[in-house]
C-alpha cells in the first residue's frame, strides 16, 4: 500500500507540471488566434466585444499568475474553455464527441496486437528452431520497419481504391443513425477493420520479438528446469510458469501503450479521415485553437499517466518483490 501511495503521488506532482506546462506553452506561441479569428469573419466587433472574447478565451490583459490561478480552477471543475475553431461549441463536447472513436481504434488494434503477438512470442521461444521462430520475427520486424503513414496509403490505395473492398473515409456510413442497430454497428466495424489492421501489423512484430527474448531468459531458469524435472506437462509449464513470469515487460509495454492510445492515432485518422482526437488535433494546431490544444494536450498527458498507475498497481500483484521497495 505504501508503494501504491507513493506512486500515486508522484503521478499527482507529474500531472500537476504537465498542467502549467500546457498553461504556458500556447502564450509562448507565435500568432495570435483572437485576431486570426477575427480576420474570418465577416462582421465588425467592437473594441469592447473583442476583449470580452479575449477574456472567454483566458488571453486578455491580466496578470500571468491570475490567469495560471483561473486555469487551475476551470480545469479541477471540468471546464476547458470554448472552441475557437468551433466556436462557440465548448473543448469538452468537441472531445466528447471524437474521443470515442479514437479509444475503439486505438484500443481495438492495441489488445489484438498485443495478445498475437506475445502468443507468438511464447511459441517462438518455446519451440526453439521452428518455423514460427524462424521465419515469423524478421518477416513481422520487416513489416514494421516501414513508414506507417506509407503502409497505411498503400493498404488505403489497394483495398480501397484499386479493389473497393473497404471505406476510403470516416467511421460508419454516413446514411446511417448512430445508434445500436445491426447497420450501424457492422458499418463501424467495416470501417474500423482496415486502419486497425495497419496498426497491427506495424507494431505486432515488436510485441512478438519482445515476449520471444523475455521467455527465452526465463526458460533458463532453475524453476523451469525443476518443473521439468517434476515430469509436469509441456504446455502447463510454458503458461504457467515461464510465460507469467516473461510478461511483466509486456505489461509495461501494454500500460504504456494504452495511454498512447488517445493521443497515437494521429497518422492513421489523418490517412483514413477517421474522426478521433488525433485527427482534431492537427485542425486544432493548423487552426490556433489553444484552448482545444491545450483540452488534448491535458487528455493525453492524464491518459499516459493513469495508464501507468494501472501498470504499477498490477506489477504489485504479478510481482511480489516490488512490494518490498
Amino acid at each position: 500500500m505504501r508503494f501504491i501511495l507513493r506512486r500515486i503521488g508522484f503521478y499527482l506532482i507529474a500531472f500537476w507540471v504537465s498542467i502549467t506546462l500546457n498553461f504556458l506553452l500556447p502564450r509562448f506561441m507565435p500568432g495570435d488566434p483572437i485576431s486570426r479569428m477575427l480576420s474570418r469573419s465577416q462582421d465588425k466587433m467592437t473594441a469592447e466585444q473583442v476583449l470580452q472574447l479575449q477574456k472567454l478565451f483566458g488571453m486578455d490583459d491580466r496578470p500571468l499568475i491570475q490567469q495560471y490561478v483561473s486555469y487551475i480552477g476551470d480545469v479541477l471543475t471540468g471546464n476547458m474553455g470554448v472552441s475557437i475553431s468551433r466556436f462557440p461549441t465548448p473543448v469538452s463536447e468537441v472531445i466528447a464527441s471524437q474521443i470515442g472513436w479514437t479509444l475503439l481504434l486505438g484500443a481495438t488494434s492495441l489488445i489484438i496486437a498485443a495478445l498475437i503477438g506475445n502468443l507468438l512470442g511464447i511459441v517462438a521461444a518455446w519451440r526453439r528452431g521452428s518455423l514460427v521462430d524462424s521465419a515469423l520475427p524478421p518477416f513481422l520486424i520487416f513489416i514494421g520497419s516501414f513508414p506507417y503513414f506509407w503502409l497505411a496509403m498503400g493498404a488505403l490505395y489497394l483495398f480501397g481504391i484499386v479493389l473497393g473492398w473497404f471505406p476510403l473515409r470516416h467511421a460508419y456510413d454516413s446514411e446511417l443513425d448512430a445508434g445500436f442497430s445491426w447497420a450501424f454497428l457492422s458499418s463501424v466495424g467495416y470501417h474500423l477493420f482496415l486502419p486497425a489492421l495497419t496498426i497491427v501489423l506495424v507494431s505486432i512484430g515488436g510485441w512478438m520479438l519482445g515476449m520471444r527474448n523475455t521467455m527465452i531468459a526465463t526458460n533458463a531458469e532453475d524453476y523451469i528446469t525443476m518443473a521439468e524435472a517434476k515430469g509436469l506437462k509441456s504446455r502447463r509449464i510454458m503458461l504457467r510458469y515461464a510465460a507469467r513470469n516473461a510478461m511483466l515487460p509486456s505489461v509495461t509495454s501494454f500500460g504504456m501503450g494504452l495511454g498512447f492510445v488517445v493521443g497515437g492515432a494521429l497518422l492513421t485518422e489523418t490517412v483514413f479521415a477517421y474522426p478521433g482526437v488525433g485527427y482534431q488535433l492537427l485542425t486544432a494546431v493548423q487552426g490556433l485553437d489553444y484552448p482545444l490544444m491545450q483540452g488534448l494536450f491535458l487528455i493525453i498527458t492524464g491518459a499516459v499517466l493513469l495508464a501507468n498507475l494501472l501498470v504499477d498497481i498490477v506489477y504489485v500483484r504479478l510481482d511480489p518483490r516490488v512490494r518490498t521497495h
